[in-house]
């Protein structure tokens, strides 16, 4: 009972097989077209994951993401990809410019289904922060953007971009997330092989 998560992104699943290592070690991967569903993050992750298992016939692991600001009531949310595609860095700043509130929160759902009659399970996780001028790398999504809080809740000094990934993968919403999901493939073992 081979898992595949379902992703086309390198770094994304160099993150989740970094996390999940020692209760899925042979974690595979499969890069699927899947419809864009629209919607609440935890429905738009479940959809996903059934059609992923319907197309992978097996039990497949999915992921959406959010990038979540707090004056907006939530929003991008699910639709940062679009967002950040169409006004990049800079224009996902200005939204936030008539707004006192920086704050925001970024937000991952895993969505995991046993098989194509089965039902999704979701596993969510939150790292909340605020949204910054880019500093950093370019080279994950909105990460130069978002500046995760501190353990006391006040804002950090470093961008998800300027962050050492080890550093990065202990605090994500994605590792907030992967704890829950670990958790659960370390009670379900028949996924290990």
């Amino acid at each position: 009972m081979a898992l595949t998560f379902v992703t086309g992104n390198r770094n994304k699943l160099a993150e989740v097989q970094a996390i999940l290592a020692d209760v899925l070690p042979n974690l595979r991967s499969q890069d699927l077209d899947l419809p864009e569903y629209q919607g609440e993050s935890e429905d738009i992750c479940k959809e996903k994951a059934k059609i992923a298992a319907q197309r992978v016939n097996g039990p497949v692991l999915v992921e959406d993401t959010s990038l979540c600001f707090n004056a907006l009531n939530g929003l991008p949310g699910p639709y940062i990809k679009w967002f950040l595609d169409k006004l990049g860095h800079d224009g996902l700043n200005k939204l936030l410019t008539a707004y006192e509130d920086k704050t925001a929160y970024a937000q991952c759902v895993f969505a995991f289904c046993a098989g194509p009659s089965n039902e999704p399970i979701t596993f969510t996780g939150r790292c909340p922060g605020r949204i910054v001028t880019a500093r950093g790398p370019n080279t994950f999504g909105w990460d130069p953007i978002f500046q995760p809080d501190n353990e006391q809740g006040q804002p950090g000094d470093k961008t998800f971009a300027e962050m050492d990934k080890i550093i990065k993968n202990q605090i994500s919403h994605r590792s907030q997330s992967l704890k829950l999901v670990k958790d659960y493939f370390d009670k379900h073992p028949e996924y290990r092989s």
